[in-house]
C-alpha cells in the first residue's frame, strides 16, 4: 500500500524491500517487524524476508498517482545500501525526473554512499535527502550532505537516542524529530527534544516533532498514541520552504 500513517508524507513508494542494521537507530527496525508481519501473511513482495530484494516492477508505480503528493522512498530499504547497484538507483532517480508533480524523500543511514552517488549526478529538484541523526556518534552524517546540491536537505533524529549536544546544522533545511515505538522501545527526553528544537529555531529550520513514542514526556510507558506529540503544550510541526511556498502535508 502505497498511504502512510507516516505524518511527515503523503505515501511510500518501495521499489526495493529489505536491509540490515549498521547503528544504534537500526537495533528495533520497524521495517523488519512489518516486513515479518507481511511476510506471514504471505504478502509475495516479502517473501524473501529482510534481505535486500529490488522490485523493478514497481518502479513506475508514482507515475500512476495523479495527485502531486509528498513520497517517503524506501521506507522499507534505504536506497544507498551496498547492495543496491547504482544503475538500479539510477532507474528510481529517472522516474523522480519523470514525475515532478510529486516532491520526493530520500532518507539513508548509508551517507557516505549517498555523496558517492551524487558525485557524478544532479540531484532532481523535486527529490529532498536526508540522513538520520540517533545519537551522537551519527552526527558525522550530515558533513555528507551539507555541499549536495538538493532543494531540501534534512535530518531525522528517530529514534532520538540521547542528547546530541551542540550540532553543526550548515546547509541542513529541515529538522525531524521522535520518539522509537514499540515493545523494546528506548524512553527519549524531553530535554534532548528541546535542545534540538532551540538550536533549529536559532538557526531558522523548521522543525518538525513527529511524536513521544512508547514513553511519554513524564517518561511513563503506555501507547504511542496515548504519550501524543505535544511539545510545550503544542503540536510543532514545520515543513520547509521551496520555490518560495510553504509545503503543507
Amino acid at each position: 500500500m502505497a498511504t502512510t500513517s507516516i505524518e511527515w508524507t503523503d505515501k511510500t513508494w518501495n521499489p526495493i524491500t529489505g536491509c540490515t542494521k549498521i547503528s544504534e537507530g537500526c537495533k528495533h527496525c520497524y521495517a523488519n517487524v512489518m516486513t515479518n508481519r507481511l511476510r506471514g501473511m504471505n504478502n509475495p513482495k516479502y517473501s524473501q524476508g529482510f534481505k535486500v530484494t529490488l522490485h523493478p516492477n514497481d518502479l513506475l508505480e508514482p507515475t500512476k498517482w495523479r495527485k502531486p503528493s509528498m513520497v517517503f522512498v524506501c521506507s522499507m530499504s534505504d536506497l544507498f545500501h551496498k547492495d543496491i547497484p547504482f544503475d538500479f538507483i539510477d532507474s528510481v532517480f529517472n522516474v523522480i525526473r519523470d514525475t515532478p508533480q510529486h516532491i520526493y524523500q530520500i532518507l539513508t543511514k548509508r551517507a557516505e554512499r549517498m555523496n558517492l552517488y551524487f558525485k557524478e549526478r544532479a540531484i532532481p529538484s523535486n527529490a529532498w535527502v536526508g540522513v538520520t541523526v540517533e545519537n551522537k556518534k551519527t552526527k558525522y552524517r550530515m558533513n555528507y550532505i551539507r555541499d549536495l546540491g538538493a532543494e531540501v536537505k534534512f535530518i531525522s533524529c528517530e529514534p532520538l537516542l540521547e542528547d546530541l549536544g551542540a550540532m553543526n546544522l550548515t546547509g541542513i533545511n529541515w529538522i525531524i524529530v521522535g520518539g522509537e515505538s514499540g515493545v523494546q522501545a528506548r524512553p527519549m527526553k524531553e530535554e534532548w527534544v528541546l535542545n534540538i528544537k532551540e538550536q533549529a529555531k536559532t538557526n531558522h529550520i523548521p522543525f518538525f516533532f513527529k511524536q513521544w513514542g512508547t514513553w511519554g514526556i513524564d517518561g511513563i510507558r503506555r501507547n504511542k498514541k496515548a504519550n501524543g506529540k505535544l511539545l510545550d503544550g503544542i503540536i510543532i510541526q514545520e515543513m520547509p520552504v521551496q520555490n518560495n511556498k510553504k509545503l503543507i502535508i
